[in-house]
C-alpha cells in the first residue's frame, strides 16, 4: 500500500484574485467541477493506496476536513503546520508520522494543486516506481515536455536502472528562453513535477545525510506537539525554529538515491493564469470565455466571471487575461501572467483586503460573505451546513437581526430556544448570549444585518464552540 502525503499550504498569489493567502488555488474549482485539492486526493485512492496523511495550514484544517467529505475520503491524518517552512519541514513531519507505524511503508509526496488530465496514467506511472522505491530509491516524476518552458525546474535522466526508472542526473533551475529550447531538443530532460515516492525510512535517513537540522528540529516539534480534534499539531513554540527550505534543495539535490519516472501524459502545475487558459476549452480563435463573459473580435483570450453578478464584456483583446470577482477585477497581458504575484505583493504594502482576504469567509461549520459594509451596518449571508452549529457568543458593540431564507435555524437568545424556518426572524440584542444551529439535513441560510458602533470581526466573546477555537473570528 502507498500513502498519499498531500501537502496543501500555499501563499495563493499566483492565481489571483481566484486565489488568496486566505482559500488558495487549491480549494477552488480552477478547472473541473470539484477543487484541485479534491481531485488530487482522488487521484489517490482505491486497490494499491491507503487513507491519506494531509499537511495543511491551521486557518485551512476546516476546508480540507470539509473538501475531503464531500468526496468521501477519510483521512489518516492531518498534520497541521503552526507556520508555513516551505516543502522539506512539512514533508519530513509527515514522513516520520508513516515511519512511527510502519517505518518500510512507502509515502508519495505529492502537491495538492496539480492538474492531470488522466489520473490512471499517472497512478501508472507510480505503479512503475514502486519496485525502485521499495529497494530504498526516492523516486520523482518527469513530465514529457511540451513546449520551452520557463517558468518549471527541469530534470535530466540518466540511465536505466529499473523499468521505466532512471537515475536522475541532475535538477536544473528554471532556465531562460534559450535554454529551455535546448532542453526541448533532448528527450532526456523533462519536466520537474516535484511529486516524489520513497519508503518513509528512506526519506527520513536522506534527512540525516543532507539536512539534520530540519529532521530535528521537526521530529522534537512533532514529539511535544498534541492531538485536537482530531488533527495533530507540532508544538508552535519549537516550529518557530524550524528551517525554511523546499525539499529539493534541502535533500534531493544532494541524495545519490534519487531515480526519475518519464510520465508522458497531460499535467500543468497551474502555475498562471496563461497555464490556465491552456488547460481551458478554447473556442476556433483560441478563447476561453465562463459563463458570464461575453467576447467581440477577440483572440487567445482568457474571460471569466466568479460571479452571477458581473457580467464581463472583451472587445477586440489579444492575448489577454481578465478575471473579474465580486471585489476584485484583475487584466493582464497572457505574456505577463506570471507576474500576477507581484501586483499581490503592492496590494499588500497598500493594505488593501483583497490582496489575501477571500469576499467568502470559510469556517468550520459553514461560511459567510459580507453583502454590504458601510457606516455602522453591515449585511451578511451565512450558509451553515447540516448539522452544524456556531459557538455561543455575545458582542460588546452590536446587535444583531437575523432572517432566514433557505431551511431551518435552532436559535438561542440567553435562556430561550426557538426554531425558526424560512421568512422567519429573530432580533439578539446586544450584549445577549446566542448561538445558531442547523438542526436539519439540507444547509440553512440567512441574512444577518448587523447595527452598532463597531462591526469587527473581533468583537465576540466566545463561551462554548464545539470547534475549541477560542477567540478566533466570528461565529
Amino acid at each position: 500500500m502507498i500513502t498519499p502525503i498531500l501537502l496543501c499550504g500555499g501563499s495563493g498569489t499566483r492565481l489571483w484574485p481566484l486565489s488568496r493567502k486566505s482559500f488558495p488555488k487549491q480549494f477552488t474549482d480552477v478547472v473541473g467541477e470539484i477543487s484541485l485539492f479534491q481531485a488530487s486526493a482522488r487521484r489517490f485512492t482505491g486497490a494499491g493506496f491507503a487513507d491519506p496523511v494531509v499537511v495543511t495550514g491551521h486557518d485551512f484544517r476546516f476546508i480540507v476536513t470539509e473538501q475531503l467529505d464531500a468526496v468521501g475520503i477519510q483521512p489518516a491524518s492531518i498534520l497541521i503546520e503552526p507556520d508555513g517552512r516551505n516543502t522539506a519541514p512539512a514533508a519530513i513531519a509527515a514522513a516520520l508520522t508513516v515511519a512511527g507505524g510502519d517505518p518500510e511503508a512507502v509515502i508519495l509526496l505529492v502537491p495538492s494543486d496539480h492538474a492531470v488530465s488522466d489520473p490512471g496514467a499517472f497512478c501508472a506511472a507510480v505503479e512503475r516506481a514502486h519496485v525502485a522505491a521499495r529497494e530504498g530509491r526516492i523516486v520523482t516524476f518527469g513530465i514529457a515536455p511540451s513546449r520551452a518552458e520557463t517558468g518549471y525546474g527541469w530534470l535530466e535522466a540518466g540511465e536505466q536502472t529499473h523499468p521505466g526508472v532512471h537515475r536522475l542526473d541532475r535538477f536544473i533551475e528554471k532556465p531562460d528562453a534559450r535554454r529551455a529550447e535546448a532542453l526541448l531538443e533532448d528527450p532526456a530532460y523533462l519536466w520537474n513535477a516535484g511529486v516524489f515516492l520513497a519508503r518513509a525510512d528512506t526519506l527520513v535517513a536522506a534527512f540525516e545525510a543532507h539536512a539534520p537540522a530540519i529532521l530535528q528540529t521537526v521530529r522534537t516539534a512533532l514529539e511535544a506537539g498534541a492531538a485536537d480534534l482530531g488533527f495533530t499539531r507540532p508544538d508552535a513554540a519549537l516550529w518557530d525554529a524550524v528551517p525554511e527550505e523546499s525539499i529539493d534543495y534541502a535533500v534531493m539535490e544532494k541524495a545519490e538515491n534519487v531515480s526519475v519516472v518519464r510520465f508522458d501524459g497531460h499535467w500543468s502545475d497551474l502555475g498562471s493564469w496563461e497555464s490556465v487558459w491552456q488547460e481551458s476549452p478554447r473556442d476556433e480563435k483560441g478563447n476561453a470565455f465562463s459563463e458570464h463573459t461575453t467576447g467581440f473580435d477577440c483572440e487567445n483570450t482568457l474571460l471569466r466571471s466568479e460571479t452571477d453578478e458581473i457580467e464581463l464584456v472583451g472587445i477586440g483583446l489579444k492575448n489577454t487575461v481578465a478575471v473579474a470577482m465580486r471585489d476584485a477585477v484583475m487584466v493582464a497581458d497572457m505574456a505577463d501572467s506570471q507576474h500576477v504575484k507581484e501586483a499581490v505583493r503592492v496590494l499588500k504594502a497598500r493594505g488593501a483586503k483583497q490582496a489575501q482576504h477571500f469576499p467568502v469567509d470559510h469556517r468550520p461549520w459553514g461560511w459567510f460573505e459580507t453583502l454590504v459594509l458601510a457606516d455602522r451596518f453591515q449585511v451578511k449571508r451565512i450558509h451553515v451546513h447540516p448539522g452544524a452549529a456556531l459557538s455561543l457568543q455575545s458582542h460588546h458593540h452590536r446587535s444583531e437581526h437575523w432572517i432566514v431564507v433557505a431551511g431551518t435555524a435552532q436559535v438561542t437568545v440567553d435562556d430561550e430556544v426557538q426554531l425558526l424556518t424560512e421568512n422567519q426572524s429573530v432580533y439578539i440584542p446586544l450584549g445577549a448570549k446566542h448561538r445558531l444551529e442547523n438542526p436539519g439535513k439540507v444547509p440553512m441560510v440567512l441574512i444577518e444585518v448587523q447595527t452598532g458602533a463597531y462591526l469587527g470581526e473581533d468583537d465576540i466573546i466566545r463561551y462554548e464552540d464545539i470547534y475549541a477555537r477560542g477567540q478566533e473570528m466570528n461565529g
